[in-house]
This record gives C-alpha cells, sequence and structure tokens, in this order.
C-alpha cells in the first residue's frame, strides 16, 4: 500500500466534472460496474489522495509514476478504479487507462477509456464517455474536453429513461436527445447543442435547432417548455407554446401564445414570486374575438360582437409571525362564457376572496371579505352579494365552576349589492360545553348557547324569494337553547373482529325565536342530512335559527374485521311542540316528525368502498335524497360511480332548493405496463318529474372523456377526447381532442 500526500492526482477522474444530465451514443451499462467502497485507506483530509495498486513503478529518466493491476482511488469522497494510472512529473500530466469508472460524492458514476488531465487539474479529455446519474439520467459522447471550465461533448447523447426492460435485456430508451455536439457552460449555467434531435421509441422525431437548457445548478433557467397541442369545434386547431423565464431565484415569469386555426390568437402569463413572508402569483389570458350573448344556445348564425376579451386571476398567502397571516384570491372575467370557450375553467361563479387571521391556541380572529361573479345566464350581475367585511372572532375558557368549555364569539357581516338588497348583520353569543361519562360507558354532553343578533337591510323588495327578505330597516333578536346529547356505545366480538353499536339521543330546547322578520343571506340551503341531524341548529348559517323543542334520536353502528369494514348511521328527530316551523315543506324538518336518514359506508381492503347517503319520507318512505359513491379497483384499475336525486317536491321558486337528478362514471384500464385507457361521463337526468321548471327531458348527457395515456419513467404521452353538450352563446358544444407530450426530467 502506497499513500501520496498532495498531487495532481487530486482531481483526477474529468468526468466528476460533469456531473450534470448532458448526453450518451452508447447508453447501455459498461461491463466493469461502478468501483466499490471500501479496499483503500481513507484519506485524512480533502486535499489527501489515497490509492492501492497490484504494481508501482517510477522511472527516473521519464519522471512517471506508473500504478497498475486493478488500480483504486479516494480523494473528497470520489472513488476509481482504472487498469491503468500514469502520472509525469514533468509535464503534470495524470492519464487513466482501461476500463475507468469513478464515482463521485453525488453519486454520479462516469465510465470511459481514458482520461487526461492537465496539470491545473480543471482541463482535459475522457475517450468513450458514459455518465450514469444518481438520480437515473444518463449521458455518453465519443469524446468530451474540458477548457478553462468549460464542457464540450462530441457525438452525444441524453436520455433520463430506462435502457433496460424489467428482465434486464437491453431496450431503447422511450426518448433521447442526440448532438453532434454539447456544450455546458458553468458561468451562464446552461447546456446548449448543436444539430439536437429529439428520438422517440427509438426513431427520430423531431430536429431541435437551437435547444438549450438550463444545466440544474440554480434549480432551473429560462427557455421554452413543452407544447400543449388542443382541437375543438370552435376555436379549431391550437397550439400553445409556453416560455419559462427566470427573473431571479425567487420569480419567474411563463409566457404562453396560443396560436388558433379559426379565430385570433390569444396569450397567456403567469408571474410567480416568493418573498420572506409567504408566496403569490399573478395570471391572465388575453384575446380579441367575436361573442355572443350567454341567452343564445349554439347558435353560430347569431349576431356577435368582436371586442377584448380575458380572464384574471390571483392568489396569494402571507405568514408575518406565527399568529397573523393574511391570504387573498381573484378570479374574473370579461364575460359569462369566455372560459368555457377557450377551456380554462367550466366553473359557473367565480370568487374573489381575502383573509386576515389570527390564530393562537384559545382565540381566533377573521377579517374577511369575498365577491361572487356569477357566470350563470339567468343571474344578474347587480344581484351578485358584495360581503365586506365579514369578522369573526372567537375565544375559548375553561369553566372554573363545573368544568367545561366555555366559548365566545362576535361576529359581523356587510352584504353589499350594486342593484339589490343590502343587509347589515352584528352578534354576540356564548356556549358551553360539558362532556362526562357515567359509570355505565355513557357519554353525557350538555350545552348552553345565548345569542344576540341585530340587523339592518333595505331594498328588500328587490329579493325575489318573500321568505329571503326580512323587514326593511332596523331589526332585533334574541336565541338562546339548552341541549342534552348521550351516546352508549357497546362492544363486542364479531365473526372474528369487533362490533360497535351506539345509541343516540339527543334534546334540544329553545324558547320561540323571531326568523322571518330577519333577513336571510346564509343559511337558504337548507337539507336534512345524517351530518346535521344532531346540529343545535339544522340551518347552514346564521341567518335562520330552528326553535322550538325536539329529541333527536339514532343509532350507529361499526363493524371491522380483517379488510372488510362498516360504518352505518340512522335516526331522525321529534318536535315537541306543535307549533308551525319556518322550514318549507320537503326539507324534511317541516312536520313534527322529520323524514329518516342515514348513510352507510363499507370498504373492502383497498379494493371496494361504497358510501350511500338517503333520507326517507317519514310517512311513505320514499326516497326523497339518494345518493351513492362506489370506488372499485385498485390505483390502475378502477371503476368510480355517483348518483345523486333530490326529489323533496319543495315549491320550485325557492331556487335554492330545486331537485335534480345525476349520474356519474369513470373509469380507467390498465391494458400494459404503460399503457392504460380512461373515461368519464356525466348524465343529467333531471325532468319534470324533479323539477317543474327543468327544461331537461330526463337523460340529457354533459360531458363524455375518453382518452389512452403512455406513462413510464420518463414520458407521458396522451391522446383524449371530449365532448361537451352543455352550450352558451358562443361556447358552443361540440368535440375537443387534447394531444400531452410531457418529457420527463428534462434540464435535471
Amino acid at each position: 500500500m502506497i499513500q501520496f500526500k498532495p498531487i495532481c492526482l487530486t482531481a483526477l477522474p474529468l468526468a466528476l466534472m460533469w456531473a450534470q444530465p448532458l448526453l450518451a451514443q452508447d447508453l447501455q451499462d459498461r461491463e466493469q460496474g461502478p468501483p466499490p467502497a471500501g479496499g483503500t485507506p481513507l484519506p485524512a483530509n480533502d486535499q489527501e489522495v489515497t490509492f492501492s495498486a497490484a504494481q508501482i513503478e517510477y522511472d527516473d529518466d521519464a519522471d512517471i509514476v506508473t500504478a497498475t493491476g486493478d488500480v483504486r482511488m479516494l480523494r473528497a469522497g470520489s472513488r476509481l478504479r482504472a487498469e491503468k494510472v500514469s502520472w509525469n512529473r514533468k509535464t503534470g500530466e495524470v492519464t487513466a487507462e482501461g476500463n475507468v469508472a469513478v464515482v463521485n460524492p453525488a453519486g454520479d458514476t462516469a465510465y470511459g477509456d481514458n482520461v487526461r488531465l492537465t496539470d491545473t487539474l480543471k482541463d482535459g479529455v475522457i475517450e468513450n464517455l458514459l455518465l450514469v446519474l444518481d438520480d437515473g439520467g444518463r449521458l455518453a459522447a465519443d469524446m468530451g474536453t474540458r477548457v478553462n471550465g468549460v464542457s464540450t461533448l462530441d457525438h452525444a447523447a441524453y436520455t433520463p429513461c430506462h435502457v433496460t426492460n424489467p428482465d434486464g435485456c437491453p431496450k431503447n430508451p422511450s426518448w433521447k436527445i442526440t448532438a453532434v455536439r454539447v456544450v455546458h457552460d458553468p458561468v451562464k449555467r446552461r447546456i446548449s447543442y448543436d444539430d439536437a434531435k429529439l428520438t422517440l421509441f427509438g426513431q427520430p422525431l423531431i430536429w431541435l435547432p437551437g435547444l438549450s437548457h438550463p444545466d440544474g445548478s440554480e434549480g432551473g433557467g429560462s427557455g421554452l417548455l413543452m407544447p400543449n397541442v388542443n382541437y375543438s369545434r370552435t376555436n379549431g386547431f391550437e397550439i400553445a407554446t409556453p416560455y419559462y423565464i427566470q427573473l431571479a431565484p425567487n420569480r419567474d415569469v411563463t409566457l404562453t401564445p396560443h396560436i388558433y386555426s379559426s379565430v385570433l390568437p390569444g396569450i397567456e402569463a403567469q408571474y410567480r414570486e416568493l418573498t420572506s413572508l409567504g408566496a403569490y402569483s399573478v395570471g391572465g389570458f388575453l384575446t380579441y374575438s367575436r361573442r355572443q350573448s350567454p341567452s343564445i344556445v349554439d347558435d353560430p348564425t347569431a349576431d356577435s360582437s368582436r371586442d377584448i376579451r380575458g380572464y384574471f386571476e390571483a392568489n396569494g398567502r402571507f405568514q408575518f409571525d406565527p399568529q397573523w397571516s393574511l391570504s387573498a384570491s381573484t378570479r374574473v372575467t370579461t364575460d359569462k362564457t369566455f372560459l368555457r370557450r377557450y377551456d380554462i375553467s367550466r366553473d359557473d361563479r367565480l370568487r374573489s376572496t381575502f383573509n386576515l387571521e389570527r390564530i393562537d391556541a384559545d382565540s381566533y380572529l377573521s377579517i374577511a371579505g369575498w365577491a361572487v361573479q356569477s357566470l350563470r345566464a339567468e343571474d344578474k350581475g347587480g344581484n351578485q352579494p358584495i360581503a365586506l367585511p365579514a369578522i369573526d372572532y372567537r375565544l375559548r375558557l375553561d369553566d372554573p365552576l363545573l368544568g367545561g368549555k366555555v366559548q365566545i364569539q362576535a361576529n359581523s357581516l356587510a352584504i353589499l349589492r350594486t342593484a339589490g338588497q343590502d343587509t347589515q348583520r352584528a352578534f354576540a353569543g356564548a356556549r358551553w360545553d360539558l362532556r362526562q361519562y357515567t359509570g355505565l360507558g355513557q357519554e353525557l354532553t350538555l350545552t348552553a348557547y345565548s345569542r344576540a343578533d341585530i340587523y339592518h337591510t333595505d331594498d328588500v323588495l328587490s329579493t325575489l324569494t318573500p321568505s329571503y327578505r326580512g323587514k326593511a330597516g332596523w331589526e332585533g333578536r334574541a336565541i338562546g337553547a339548552l341541549a342534552a346529547d348521550m351516546r352508549w356505545p357497546f362492544v363486542g366480538e364479531f365473526l372474528g373482529g369487533t362490533q360497535q353499536i351506539t345509541p343516540r339521543v339527543q334534546m334540544v330546547a329553545t324558547p320561540r325565536t323571531k326568523n322571518l322578520d330577519i333577513p336571510n343571506e346564509d343559511a337558504r340551503a337548507v337539507d336534512l342530512e345524517d351530518s346535521n341531524l344532531f346540529a343545535l341548529n339544522r340551518f347552514p348559517g346564521y341567518d335562520r335559527w330552528e326553535d322550538g323543542s325536539r329529541v333527536t334520536y339514532g343509532v350507529e353502528w361499526a363493524v371491522d374485521l380483517p379488510r372488510f369494514s362498516l360504518r352505518s348511521v340512522v335516526g331522525q328527530s321529534y318536535r315537541l311542540n306543535s307549533r308551525p316551523s319556518i322550514l318549507p315543506e320537503g326539507t324534511g324538518l317541516s312536520d313534527r316528525h322529520s323524514d329518516i336518514v342515514g348513510r352507510t359506508t363499507l370498504k373492502y381492503s383497498n379494493f371496494v368502498e361504497f358510501t350511500h347517503r338517503y333520507r326517507l319520507d317519514k310517512d311513505n318512505l320514499a326516497i326523497r335524497r339518494n345518493e351513492m359513491d362506489l370506488t372499485l379497483g385498485s390505483s390502475r384499475t378502477y371503476v368510480t360511480a355517483a348518483y345523486l336525486r333530490l326529489n323533496r317536491d319543495i315549491d320550485p321558486s325557492i331556487e335554492d332548493l330545486r331537485d335534480r337528478e345525476e349520474v356519474r362514471l369513470g373509469a380507467r384500464l390498465q391494458l400494459a405496463r404503460y399503457w392504460s385507457v380512461f373515461g368519464s361521463t356525466v348524465i343529467d337526468l333531471t325532468g319534470r318529474q324533479e323539477d317543474p321548471l327543468s327544461q331537461a327531458d330526463g337523460f340529457e348527457p354533459v360531458r363524455h372523456r375518453l382518452g389512452f395515456l403512455y406513462d413510464d419513467e420518463c414520458i407521458e404521452l396522451g391522446v383524449t377526447w371530449r365532448r361537451d353538450y352543455d352550450a352558451t352563446g358562443d361556447a358552443r358544444r361540440g368535440n375537443t381532442f387534447l394531444l400531452r407530450v410531457a418529457l420527463k426530467n428534462l434540464g435535471r
């Protein structure tokens, strides 16, 4: 064993400097494999080189040191193996020959036939290079040189893909880039290609003149991203070519021109920034095109006008300190059909919000606001609410007397409309909860609640639904409630597992409350479900309060077996007084006996999951709500199905509680290791039986989708067909085809 102190071998393999994802001609593994760890003494410091060899020779006349026979070297975490290593002490040149293999500290392995370094240890040449990166990418070249830190590869290729199949046999990578010359400039942090070509599944596909990309040392850089190709009936063929611009390590911009064959082009942009307090992004889409009124359905001959059209969005979140944070977002568009026509979104409402929050262990403060832009054809913009501000404060305290928990709440809300009813609200309330267990194992929860409200509203006649209006001017209201809730679980063995049966009874008493004099802004879409059966107030918001006294009863059943589980709950409530309810007929809560509601969930391993939610009419057990969700299969091959029917027979003038029926189906089939086919459909089954005001015929397709996908470790290639049946204005029904090609790990 011979040990040399700091000499020219300190950076022996030039390939150690080439741990960037470049390219390769012969991309297959070399026979010699990487140099193993161990067998050579560890250097004392990063400047020291240790090595072992079968034989050491020194030529006094030529002043050359030569090591032969399974030469292994270590320095600063790098390992070298070669058949022969020579050091010319006169010229300073170091040469490694014969099955050279080097592993650098990052885990990248370089192979070559010969490696030659100058005495500067920065410049040199390597022949028949293969570099296998630790993250799976690999490159090879006939020859590589390094001059003044700039690396050049001749006749090179790069791929991040596997070059062997699961059985270990050689195969063509899914894609690779070949080039006559590849240059890496570490100062510019870019890799440039001369006469580059993209080869897909072994076949040359695209010539890429002037191709360059960041070397990954700064986490990315400016350049073109993969284009998207699309076809739709409305816009024709579309090609979108994103260009990414890195302004700084924490700021970037993406500009995407959209070129169409049937309409004028558009431009999309997105700006992102990471700050010391948080992050935000701003984006939008702008074009100039014809648009039709949303009341015109799928009529290309209808009158239209050319105009600037677009969409703007922004969002961000900032954490000022451990308690205070701010989040905000906005989404607005120039007209009601733009997002659907240009396939940006299918949403029918856009929300803009902000929320300033303070959170600590026992208190919460929110100062928020929001606005809504409706994209529904029948909605008028002036009737859409603007909440500014919405303030909510909560404080949690320990009860020093009985040991319960006390929560104090203060809330205010101002609703403004440019052409509709305005409402201002404020209230203060307190809630006390005490949970205890009896000697028989019963869980008993006692609750007391009180609240004082004050409202002001005007322009009430602009609200079409009378029960939502309230009285104009100032109105006050007091609310109080007492409740007792008892659960009694019984647990035992069942079919080799366990089961738990838990009866539950709740009693709620609250005095008569003034409701219809108060405007209703946030408690409109009321519906009895298993999730709110035992709630203190079954209305979804604050503007309506369910008064009177009632008892609610139900039972929960849980079964846990090997690979199988069942959860089920069913219940009903009964009002103890006979006063008429403010709840409309059909909500399941208008009579003394409520409807029966329940939910059942079945799971078998990770293969089957089924959930059924239902509401049965108390008088004839007719199904008023029927909702089913099924997932069957694995993560690679599965079927999903969802069905919803609301048959509540509510007054059709109450828009928030309209009935409907719908089915959604989806599936994915794994055809081979990398190939799959997928599809989905949405069908509106609503007819006059569910909604007397509906124009549907009981079977109205909404959207179909079918696609094929190839997805391996380094490429995603897919073709998708979609047909939309919903047409409004210039967002016409028709077919859309999308071609997606994503080269994974390019430039990593």
